[in-house]
């Protein structure tokens, strides 16, 4: 038996969808506004998880320019059907702003799950989180959330009564649209906030399965079964499945939004979103994370298994798995690298010789290497990653950014950077940020008095503020590194990549979250930025990057 630790895929990796194929589990995860859109990974024993290149990473297939934080990619439906893999996808471009959500979803397929992946297709945007079921008649069927904006908002979450039902309309493989008039299957439980559905058939029942209670920790996720597609659904005796609302002492909370499978051998998983808060608080700046499960059939009615075997509807902290997990081929090798603070550290180092880095970094609203834009370059300077100087860090358009999630509540970033400002409007260095609204930087830049010169600067929900100024030697690398230790957290520098100086203030770590300042989807990063708000022209070249987390 091989032991897996939830969560399985830690850092901000939200509303998991998981389909089985030819011996393999692949997972999709939301994204938002960080480009490319949907994150998979997959996997032959459930255990070691290796990323698969983003499906939307042109903007052929995705154009979220202009889109606010926790916009563009919401709940990522991946399946398979008649030898390829189909990703359904929504591209939310307002959500928050008075009563209205656009919502606008598409379709796009491919035969290998690394691409290419065809035109996308529209199909409608009358609700959110779509998803695509394969009935065993070969008809193809399409579901997605109601939103009704003409409902009044409540501050009730179980009674928010814009989500108005689950519709099914059929989709047409060979017109390439939806055909039909769409039908209400399901209006959900009494937990409200019907959202995140899938449809299965087993043993001659319909299942249908949706997140319920919102996002946060009432979260929970719903059953119901029918003789018919259409319903009615009867809901399961114990509903919910899963929740961990109610349970403070549990490691894993929020847990919801989830899709199971089956494997060769009859068995079930779920996996499902949840979150772990900071000690002693709510808040969880690693954000939504992806969890697992094994579901036990009994009277035809899916359970949760816990680690002691019994049935509950609860997450678990670990999950054991039949058999020997065998690390996969080309799955990354963190090494081991020295002891810090009396506990081992493992350090992933990033360089910029070849691509291989884009499998954890990710840019904001467009591709980093696309057509248009030309913002990133690893050719311009051998081995270095160039980022030419883009808008300032609340736009919406074209940062100059390139972050990796925050896995991990202790950590340490590090990286070189070889940046020479001549105006106050050009910027560069280490950024540590949740939002446009919520983000710390610590950075290079130019004083009209003192010349080059570092300064730690935060933006939280409006509210801006500065550090001292400390001059830095021209025509030289600086070194900038951030720590974290769970709810605080430092930046510091070096000029010569041995001696640190700490910069003032500490860093609330807890600010970096879903919780803080309002509703948000994704997690904290850290990352490398460039700013030129005068001609976007002027150039930082990095080095490396290295993110260290404690074993």
């Amino acid at each position: 038996m091989s032991k897996v630790n939830n969560p399985i895929l830690t850092g901000f990796h939200a509303d998991p969808s998981i389909c089985y194929v030819n011996g393999e589990y692949f997972i999709a995860n939301s994204t938002f506004e960080w480009y490319p859109g949907v994150e998979l990974h997959r996997s032959k024993d459930l255990v070691h998880w290796t990323s698969v290149p983003s499906p939307l990473s042109e903007e052929r297939l995705l154009n979220m320019a202009g889109n606010v934080e926790s916009c563009g990619i919401w709940a990522p439906c991946l399946s398979y059907s008649e030898g390829k893999f189909w990703l359904i996808y929504t591209n939310v471009r307002d959500w928050n702003v008075g009563p209205w959500k656009d919502t606008p979803n598409f379709l796009t397929t491919a035969e290998n799950i690394e691409g290419p992946w065809s035109d996308p297709v529209f199909l409608n945007a009358s609700g959110f989180d779509p998803s695509m079921f394969h009935d065993d008649d070969g008809r193809h069927w399409y579901l997605n959330m109601e939103w009704d904006y003409r409902k009044s908002m409540s501050s009730n979450i179980a009674g928010a009564p814009q989500f108005t039902g689950i519709l099914l309309q059929e989709y047409s493989a060979t017109k390439k649209r939806l055909i039909g008039k769409p039908k209400k299957i399901f209006n959900g439980s009494d937990i409200g906030m019907v959202e995140g559905t899938h449809l299965y058939k087993r043993n001659g029942w319909y299942y249908i399965m949706s997140a319920e209670g919102g996002t946060s920790y009432e979260h929970a996720i719903t059953v119901g079964r029918s003789k018919s597609l259409f319903g009615p659904y009867e809901l399961h005796p114990t509903n919910p499945l899963i929740s961990a609302y109610g349970h403070p002492e549990l490691k894993i909370q929020k847990s919801g939004h989830g899709q199971w499978c089956e494997n060769k051998d009859g068995k079930s998983y779920l996996v499902y979103l949840c979150g772990r808060p900071l000690p002693g608080t709510l808040n969880c700046p690693l954000g939504r994370e992806t969890g697992l499960a094994e579901i036990k059939w009994k009277d035809d009615w899916p359970w949760v298994m816990q680690p002691d075997g019994s049935l509950q509807n609860t997450p678990p902290d670990y999950v054991e798995i039949p058999g020997k997990a065998e690390q996969l081929p080309g799955e990354k090798d963190r090494n081991l690298v020295g002891k810090r603070a009396d506990e081992y550290c493992r350090v992933t180092k990033y360089d910029f010789n070849s691509l291989d880095f884009l499998a954890d970094f990710k840019t904001l609203r467009y591709p980093i290497m696309g057509k248009k834009h030309k913002r990133f370059s690893i050719d311009a300077r051998k081995g270095f990653l160039r980022i030419v100087g883009g808008q300032s860090p609340i736009s919406t358009f074209e940062q100059g950014i390139l972050c990796r999630r925050q896995t991990d509540f202790v950590f340490e970033a590090e990286t070189k950077v070889y940046f020479e400002p001549t105006y106050f409007q050009h910027l560069a260095g280490l950024t540590y940020r949740y939002s446009e609204t919520t983000q710390y930087n610590l950075c290079v830049t130019y004083d009209e008095e003192l010349g080059k010169v570092i300064q730690f600067q935060s933006f939280m929900l409006g509210e801006y503020k500065e550090g001292q100024k400390t001059p830095l030697p021209k025509d030289a690398p600086v070194w900038l590194k951030v720590s974290a230790n769970y709810q605080r957290a430092n930046f510091s520098y070096s000029i010569d990549g041995k001696n640190w100086h700490l910069i003032r203030p500490e860093l609330d770590v807890n600010k970096l979250s879903d919780e803080y300042g309002g509703m948000g989807f994704t997690g904290a990063f850290v990352g490398m930025f460039c700013i030129d708000m005068a001609d976007y022209a002027q150039y930082a070249d990095f080095e490396y990057f290295t993110y260290s987390k404690a074993e």
